[in-house]
């Protein structure tokens, strides 16, 4: 490659440049993460007052009904708010690892293997913490994410992105129906597994936020220490390696950083779909391709939309509550169609 090439885009990519309103985004965002807290907060079946809230967190020594259900609902609005950035930074570096505008953990079947481990752990080994969960989950995220990208990448033209959506899809698929068919003879695990399939932040507590807390960090920080690197990688792997990248090194630390998101909000919120997609493509149409200000807006971003989500199926299924993973779904699926009709899908 010519050396004067390679000398601009590595110029271009440590360059401090800062993209156009990033501030005023990020401002912005702030301001409707906020916003998306008071509102989990009132909104529900049962609307709560400000003094309501007011007790729930500060006047601890209070015990009316109200005030209980706001102190239920600050879990709840901690956890969607962890687990929507986990989402949104998980499906932002498998696009950037894969190459791929429309890779997310529902999309490339993560999400199912994850689904897969949790289920065989309740059949088998009848476990039922948020600790147990959490590993199965991990280990069932990171063998199917292995076994797509395998598959994704077989002939010559290896692991394009319509090889990689279709193995997601097929692979899916089948461990859909190995879901099913541990579960049909089982009773006892389909009533457990039913509710978490669906994808629900409304069984959030404590112990369960302290356990994916970890995760969620040590994720993160993968994403933004990485997102340098895989600016390059987005340019392709000539251009990344003439830069110095070591771009085999590169793909796995972030493929695991993605695993490991996924795979812990999984775990305890179940298979919630097209929140990394939504918020990653949201933010990179606004601020550009960037992943270093890509990434941790995208945490911000799929917090707001998971948080959103979240209080649109409480107040669409009142008297009770329409689930948030129904709700991303419904509102993922025509943005994965209209993404699939629009974009040129071969790479990033």
């Amino acid at each position: 490659m010519n050396s004067s090439v390679v000398s601009k885009v590595k110029i271009k990519q440590l360059s401090p440049y800062i993209p156009k309103h990033f501030v005023i985004v990020l401002v912005i965002s702030f301001v409707l993460l906020i916003v998306c807290v008071f509102a989990s907060l009132v909104l529900g079946s049962r609307m709560v007052g400000l003094n309501a809230v007011l007790d729930g967190l500060f006047h601890q020594g209070i015990d009316s009904y109200e005030a209980n259900i706001v102190r239920k609902r600050i879990s709840r609005t901690v956890f969607s708010l962890f687990c929507g950035a986990a989402l949104g930074v998980s499906g932002a570096l498998m696009q950037a690892v894969t190459r791929n505008p429309i890779a997310d953990p529902s999309i490339l079947g993560v999400n199912t293997g994850a689904s897969l481990f949790v289920v065989c752990g309740i059949a088998f080994l009848n476990i039922s913490s948020a600790n147990q969960y959490i590993w199965l989950a991990l280990a069932g995220a990171a063998i199917t994410a292995a076994f797509v990208f395998g598959i994704g990448s077989m002939g010559r033209s290896g692991a394009t992105p319509i090889k990689l959506v279709l193995a997601g899809a097929a692979i899916s698929a089948a461990l859909s129906s190995l879901v099913i068919a541990i579960m049909i003879p089982r009773s006892h695990v389909m009533d457990q597994f039913r509710f978490w399939q669906v994808g629900s932040v409304g069984s959030a507590t404590w112990d369960g936020i302290a356990t994916f807390s970890p995760f969620l960090i040590i994720g993160i920080l993968i994403a933004i220490i990485t997102a340098p690197a895989l600016n390059a990688l987005v340019l392709g792997d000539d251009v990344a390696t003439g830069l110095g990248v070591r771009t085999g090194i590169l793909r796995l630390v972030a493929a695991f950083g993605a695993v490991l998101l996924c795979g812990a909000a999984t775990a305890l919120a179940g298979p919630i779909g097209f929140v990394g997609l939504l918020s990653t493509h949201v933010m990179r149409l606004i601020l550009g391709p960037d992943l270093r200000f890509v990434i941790p807006m995208s945490a911000i971003s799929g917090a707001i939309i998971l948080s959103l989500s979240d209080i649109s199926g409480r107040l669409l299924g009142s008297p009770g509550e329409l689930e948030v993973g129904v709700v991303t779904a419904f509102i993922g699926a025509p943005l994965l169609i209209i993404l699939a009709m629009r974009l040129k899908v071969s790479a990033l």
